[in-house]
C-alpha cells in the first residue's frame, strides 16, 4: 500500500504554536519554548511528514525552524502574502490562529513550496547586524527630520540622541567589516561583489545578509527573488504596463542606490540607462531595468568566482 502523505502547517506566535496536521486532521497547540518545540520535533520525526510549513513571522519562527532543520525534517518557510491570497482564492476569509495553521497545512498540500536551505550562524549573525544597521539609519533619519519641527527647547535632547545614533551606526559598520573579514568565505563573496562599479558596503553585506541565494539560482528566478523582474498585467484585449512588485523590498532598496551610483560610473550599466533613455524609456522604468541587470550581473559572478570585467569594445 502506498503511503499516506502527511502535510503539517504550523502558525507561529509568541506564546504558542497552532499546528495543524493536514488540513482536515488533527489540531492542536503547544508552548512556544524550548521544552514545547523539543517534545514537538519528537512527535513530527515519528509521525514523518512529507513538507511542514510556516510564515515568515518576524523572527519568532527562527528557534521552531532551527530544530526542525536540524531533526533534518522538511521544512519550509513561505511569505506571509502568499498564503493570504491563496486563503482567499479558497473563500477563507475568516482569521484565527487555528484557522491559519490548517490553511498553511492545505497551502503545503496544493502548492508544495520549495525547500531552502537554513542560512548558517555566521549568516544570520550577518543577518541581525545588518537589520540593526537599517534601524539605526531609520531612527536617525527621523530624528534628523523632527529637528527642523519641534521647538527649539527639545533641540539639546534630539542633537544629543542624534550623537548616541551615529556612534551606535559607526559601531555597526565596524562589527559588519570584521564579521565579513573574519571568514575566508566571506571575503571571497565580498571581493567580487566589490569589484563591480556601483557596489558599495552597504549593498554588499545587504546582498550577502539577505540574499544567501545568490548564485545559485538563475537570473530570471533571482530578479523575481528582489522583486525587479516586470510582470504582465495583460486581460483579453487589454494590454497593461510591465510592473514590478513583491520580492524582499530592503534588498530593493539598497538595489537602487547601488543602481544610481551605477549609472554614473558603470560603463555596462551607463551604456544601459542612455540606450533606454534614447527609446523613450522613462528615467524610473531605465533605472529598475539597470537594477536587473545588475543584480543578473552579480548573480553570475558569484555563480562562476569571477571578477568584474568589461568586455572589450569591438575595434574600429
Amino acid at each position: 500500500m502506498a503511503r499516506t502523505e502527511v502535510f503539517v502547517g504550523i502558525d507561529v506566535s509568541k506564546a504558542r504554536l497552532d499546528v495543524a496536521v493536514g488540513s482536515t486532521g488533527e489540531s492542536f497547540a503547544i508552548d512556544n519554548n524550548g521544552r514545547g518545540i523539543t517534545d514537538f520535533v519528537g512527535q513530527l520525526r515519528k509521525l514523518g511528514p512529507e513538507l511542514i510549513v510556516l510564515e515568515a513571522s518576524g523572527g519568532l519562527e527562527t528557534v521552531l525552524v532551527g530544530e526542525l532543520a536540524a531533526a533534518q525534517l522538511p521544512v519550509a518557510v513561505v511569505n506571509p502574502r502568499q498564503v493570504r491570497d491563496f486563503a482567499r482564492a479558497n473563500g477563507q476569509l475568516a482569521k484565527t490562529d487555528a484557522l491559519d495553521a490548517k490553511m498553511l497545512a492545505l497551502f503545503a498540500e496544493r502548492m508544495r513550496p520549495p525547500l531552502r536551505a537554513l542560512p548558517d550562524e555566521q549568516t544570520r549573525q550577518l543577518q541581525a547586524l545588518v537589520t540593526r544597521r537599517r534601524e539605526l539609519v531609520e531612527m536617525l533619519t527621523a530624528e534628523r527630520n523632527r529637528l527642523t519641527a519641534v521647538p527649539k527647547e527639545l533641540h539639546r535632547e534630539i542633537r544629543a540622541h542624534i550623537r548616541w545614533l551615529e556612534a551606535r551606526l559607526e559601531d555597526r559598520n565596524r562589527d559588519l567589516d570584521r564579521t565579513l573579514r573574519n571568514s575566508p568565505l566571506w571575503r571571497e563573496r565580498e571581493d567580487l561583489l566589490r569589484s563591480v562599479p556601483g557596489v558599495g558596503p552597504v549593498l554588499c553585506t545587504t546582498l550577502l545578509a539577505g540574499l544567501p541565494e545568490l548564485g545559485r539560482l538563475n537570473r530570471r528566478e533571482i530578479a523575481a527573488l528582489v522583486g525587479v523582474a516586470p510582470l504582465n498585467h495583460d486581460s483579453g484585449t487589454m494590454r497593461g504596463r510591465r510592473t514590478v512588485w513583491g520580492g524582499r523590498a530592503h534588498l530593493r532598496a539598497a538595489l537602487y542606490m547601488g543602481a544610481l551610483v551605477g549609472v554614473r560610473y558603470n560603463p555596462v550599466l551607463r551604456a544601459l540607462y542612455r540606450r533606454l533613455l534614447e527609446r523613450g524609456k522613462a528615467k524610473k522604468v531605465a533605472l529598475v531595468a539597470c537594477m536587473r541587470k545588475l543584480i543578473t550581473i552579480l548573480n553570475a559572478m558569484l555563480k562562476y568566482r569571477t571578477h568584474w570585467s568589461v568586455p572589450c569594445p569591438d575595434p574600429a
